[in-house]
């Protein structure tokens, strides 16, 4: 496995992982966390909120930032030291998430790495933030 060293780093690099989110997904989360608002897990509640089906933890696609910064960019070895999230839309079961890290800022003298993480569904971005990055 290849690793990022802070040198090879520039503002605008860019990667991305995919992940379609399945029912397995979501009630293995619900038991992990201990999560079980029923938005997430009952189809009949869910069916009378605004989303009129279950979706998605929203932390749930938020582990999706972790990965793609972790075996991505900045890569394997780094270490998270922040990260804000806004969450825009749901991610429902068999939507498939598009996670897009790219790099802002890069303090060599530091070894810290600031990126713009994105979440999408199709067009439609469904977790917008920042996040803050050590490297080894």
């Amino acid at each position: 496995m290849d690793f990022y060293k802070i040198e090879d780093l520039e503002i605008g690099m860019s990667d991305y992982i995919q992940k379609t989110v399945t029912e397995a997904d979501i009630v293995l989360f619900s038991g992990i966390s201990g999560d079980f608002n029923p938005v997430h897990i009952d189809e009949e509640y869910a069916k009378k909120t605004i989303f009129k089906t279950r979706i998605a933890h929203g932390i749930l696609s938020a582990g999706f930032i972790s990965a793609a910064l972790s075996t991505k960019l900045p890569g394997p070895g780094c270490i998270y030291m922040a990260q804000s999230l806004k969450f825009k839309a749901p991610v429902r079961i068999n939507d498939t998430v598009r996670t897009t890290v790219t790099i802002t800022d890069v303090n060599i003298k530091r070894k810290i790495v600031k990126l713009e993480t994105i979440c999408s569904v199709g067009d439609t971005k469904v977790i917008i933030g920042e996040s803050t990055m050590m490297m080894p």
